[in-house]
């Protein structure tokens, strides 16, 4: 991570955190897309209303600050069903659903690992790979993560939907 991005994590944490959400992910494209990933942090599923509230809160806020010195476009969202795996809760919180990961450095000779998250110890993420072996994979080491789409990870998103009153 930048430490462009780092500065815009410490100005619109406080503001996100306030309003009962939780930060998943900064990101800056090439095109100038800012992209802020937010989730409640109650749980709950998050709705268009929220994505637009927020949006509104932080724009003000990175207006104030202007971390950015190009223009940029803001775009608030949320982590979506096959989510980034962006913090460490990630790794435990989503035990047992398949996920892709790739790292900086070769990890027992790869970059890159597909398998169901075992979960996190001491700073390594454990896998169930698809030949039934066990990858460990160092934290720090890993460069991006995310779930892969399957039907357990739809139904447990559409159950979270029904569990909150809300429908598709």
């Amino acid at each position: 991570m930048t430490d462009l991005l780092r500065r815009i994590e410490d100005i619109v944490a406080p503001t996100i955190v306030g309003m009962g959400f939780e930060l998943v992910r900064v990101a800056m494209s090439r095109g100038g897309t800012l992209q802020i990933m937010i989730e409640p942090a109650d749980g709950r599923p998050m709705d268009v209303e929220d994505c637009a509230t927020l949006s509104r809160a932080l724009s003000a806020v990175l207006d104030v600050e202007d971390p950015i010195s190009d223009a940029y476009t803001l775009e608030v969202s949320s982590p979506g069903i096959d989510r980034p795996l962006t913090r460490p809760k990630d790794y435990a919180r989503w035990s047992g659903h398949l996920a892709r990961i790739e790292t900086t450095v070769p990890v027992e000779g790869r970059r890159r690992f597909k398998g169901t998250l075992v979960g996190l110890d001491d700073g390594v993420v454990r896998l169930r790979l698809d030949d039934g072996k066990e990858a460990a994979v160092p934290l720090d080491a890993i460069s991006k993560a995310k779930l892969e789409l399957t039907d357990r990870l739809i139904e447990e998103h559409r159950q979270a939907l029904e569990g909150a009153g809300q429908t598709h």
